[in-house]
């Protein structure tokens, strides 16, 4: 711990509550890290703050202990329904984990209650505890957070309730951005009063996380925190006691044996779809024995809050830095490990470079199995299991054909035969990214599929009720009319693509005189106008800019006036 404390926190140059010191102290929180030591006493001297430091450096608690140390510095008293400090965390997990922080530090403050706000429960259980408990510090996702404000209706006024706010916290400030928070984010500071203390926390720094930073903060002091030990040019976004790996061989075979040979140690596997997860969570429960194994996903609502040990979670190329920061916590060692296909390797150049994290190749697992024919062979006794195989298989290529790093992972260089062999599946999945194609590399099972039976028998009772109706339908209807089919998903036009076709139809259509120069001048002042509308630009940009000489590619005759005008 020596590489990443400074100091113990009786050398702050303010001194802490002595019940803060007394919980730090139960918690087994000796010493401070970094960011810690640097961002505590500027909050607490009513600085804003924006501060860069890696996932697992003890963010939590350098705006917990401000949180309660301002609130405890208030002239006056917080009531029940007033909101004094507000969190705001991209997922409901670290919504969670810094609730249960806080809820440590307040069990000592009576006076102060805390409410979490997060999504995957009913919203009005929300507003009524809310109207009965009170709450004068509020942990809460944006969605839910936004949705509680809008809620007037059903009896909770929260735009009234912050009005007395004197600290907001944004914490994984990168993410909330990355997540697609940026309007709810705006929404929410709306409400906000503009006096308030504002604390920006993040693993990254982006030009979208500038413009919040100059949106939310005051004056902030900024704050870069590098681990000791690490270079000062360095730029790395991950640990140093973090060690990245990545494989390139038989992906699930040797996850499992991985799995495997480390059973004593805890787990994080995340895939790309909450599908993935149900599929592969399942068979890793029968081929992993003696583990407790929890699935956990967006779709699951309340039961994502359950305690894990090993959990299986979504996958996110974009949030790789956060994933790999929820090992080597706080100066302890931790280990991340990458699975990719072969075609994929360049994503390892990609994150060295791009992400300032880079892998090592692991050396290749030993005692690996093929596990595949086991997996093959729970889906042909449950009909359930091979729902769930196929399920994976299409939310997995639809997933890649969505892929934010698409000069890298391209749908046109999958092998589908492959893939569908490392998902055990027992035969291909009728899909649009699949039609027309053949795949002599894949064999298909010789069991009729429909012949595969639940093993719950009211699921497969339904089954066949459903399977004798739509036979009956089949004899007594006329035939149907015969539909367009859909284009693959991942093959649709943009909407930008399709406004682009219409406009140029627009222009061929007969008779007309806009030639492309005034339909782009068109496109252009009505973009203006919208921005008008917004606020984004006054009345005085906008008459500038309606009123300005449009540029032109050419000279033509008479114009060198206007060329000159362009240059």
């Amino acid at each position: 711990m020596d590489n990443t404390t400074e100091g113990k926190w009786d050398s702050l140059p303010l001194k802490l509550n002595h019940h803060i010191l007394q919980t730090l102290d139960e918690l087994k929180f000796t010493h401070m890290t970094p960011v810690q030591s640097a961002c505590i006493p500027l909050f607490m001297s009513n600085k804003d703050v924006a501060a860069e430091a890696v996932t697992g450096s003890g963010k939590t608690l350098a705006f917990v202990i401000p949180i309660i140390e301002i609130l405890l510095k208030r002239e006056e008293k917080l009531k029940k329904m007033q909101v004094g400090a507000l969190v705001i965390t991209p997922t409901r997990e670290l919504a969670l984990q810094i609730s249960e922080v806080m809820d440590h530090f307040i069990h000592k403050f009576p006076q102060f209650s805390q409410i979490l706000l997060i999504g995957g429960s009913n919203p009005i259980e929300d507003v009524e505890k809310f109207k009965e408990q009170g709450a004068n510090i509020v942990i809460a996702t944006p969605g839910r957070l936004e949705d509680m404000f809008r809620r007037k209706a059903d009896g909770l006024d929260l735009a009234s309730s912050v009005k007395s706010l004197d600290v907001l916290v944004l914490d994984e400030a990168d993410r909330l951005l990355d997540m697609g928070f940026e309007a709810s984010l705006n929404t929410i500071l709306g409400y906000l009063p503009k006096q308030r203390r504002t604390g920006l926390f993040s693993a990254t720094q982006t030009q979208e996380l500038e413009k919040l930073v100059r949106a939310g903060l005051r004056n902030p002091v900024r704050i870069t925190v590098k681990e000791k030990g690490v270079a000062a040019s360095s730029t790395q976004k991950t640990p140093s006691r973090l060690s990245n790996y990545y494989t390139v061989k038989d992906k699930f075979n040797n996850l499992v044996a991985f799995l495997r040979q480390h059973k004593h140690e805890k787990h994080l596997v995340f895939f790309s779809t909450c599908a993935c997860v149900e599929y592969y969570g399942r068979a890793l429960e029968t081929l992993v024995k003696n583990v407790t194994i929890h699935c956990i996903h967006g779709k699951m609502k309340n039961k994502r809050n359950k305690i894990f040990i090993f959990v299986l979670h979504l996958f996110n190329s974009v949030a790789f830095v956060h994933r790999c920061g929820r090992t080597a916590r706080i100066g302890n060692q931790g280990n991340a490990l990458v699975f990719l296909l072969p075609m994929e390797e360049s994503y390892v150049n990609f994150l060295s470079i791009n992400q300032k994290c880079p892998l090592q190749k692991m050396s290749p697992v030993s005692d690996v199995v093929d596990v595949l024919p086991k997996v093959k062979a729970m889906a042909l006794a449950d009909r359930a299991a091979f729902d769930r195989g196929m399920r994976a298989f299409v939310s997995f290529v639809q997933a890649y054909a969505k892929h934010e790093c698409s000069l890298i992972f391209r749908l046109k260089d999958l092998d589908f035969a492959a893939l569908a062999r490392g998902f055990a599946l027992l035969r291909m999945p009728k899909m649009p990214e699949l039609r027309g194609k053949t795949f002599p590399d894949f064999t298909e099972t010789t069991v009729d599929t429909d012949t595969i039976r639940y093993k719950d028998k009211n699921r497969e009772k339904q089954r066949q009720k459903m399977l004798a109706e739509q036979k009956a339908k089949a004899t007594t209807d006329p035939p149907r009319k015969k539909f367009i089919k859909n284009k693959a998903w991942s093959k649709q036009k943009s909407k930008k693509e399709r406004k682009k076709k219409n406009a140029a139809k627009r222009k061929r259509a007969e008779g007309s005189d806009v030639d492309e120069e005034d339909m782009t001048e068109l496109l252009n002042d009505t973009r203006l106008l919208k921005k008008l509308k917004k606020g984004q630009i006054t009345e005085e940009d906008f008459e500038k800019q309606i009123t300005a000489v449009p540029k032109t590619k050419g000279k033509t005759e008479g114009s060198s006036q206007d060329c000159g005008m362009q240059l």
